[in-house]
């Protein structure tokens, strides 16, 4: 067994910007040189998260308006009480959705469904630059 441990360079145009990230997670496999095994992708930070969805025009206008009615930008946060810093909705949303998706792969191809794809989602509420950890474990 091999562990390999990469990054994905990210530049967000802020909240609930939702980028595909499935071939650079695919080029980290190829650049592992395994066959099989698993690779996680991490977000370290706590505004950001890391999901799969069929990334297209109508979910990409869906999600956020599923995130709003679930978690409102304009409820009272106590994060907001104590930091005054606009995105207590933020760090919720992040956490329900998760800093982290592992995938099998085999043969060196990511095992996704027909239209699924790997996404980092941005949920501050400003531009940021992400540092992604992939770490790949597998032979």
């Amino acid at each position: 067994m091999s562990v390999y441990s990469g990054s994905i360079k990210l530049k967000t145009s802020g909240e609930v910007d939702m980028i595909d990230i499935t071939s650079e997670v695919a080029g980290h496999i190829r650049k592992s040189k395994m066959k099989d095994g698993i690779v996680c992708v991490f977000v370290p930070g706590a505004t950001g998260a890391v999901t799969t969805i069929e990334y297209e025009d109508g979910l990409l206008k869906d999600f956020p308006i599923a995130l709003e009615r679930l978690m409102p930008k304009n409820m009272q946060y106590h994060h907001e009480l104590r930091w005054h810093d606009g995105n207590g909705h933020s760090h919720v949303r992040a956490s329900f959705l998760g800093p982290s998706l592992s995938v099998p792969f085999s043969g060196g191809q990511l095992i996704l469904g027909t239209w699924q794809q790997i996404v980092f989602v941005e949920l501050d509420t400003h531009s940021r630059r992400r540092d992604l950890i992939v770490q790949i474990v597998g032979g």
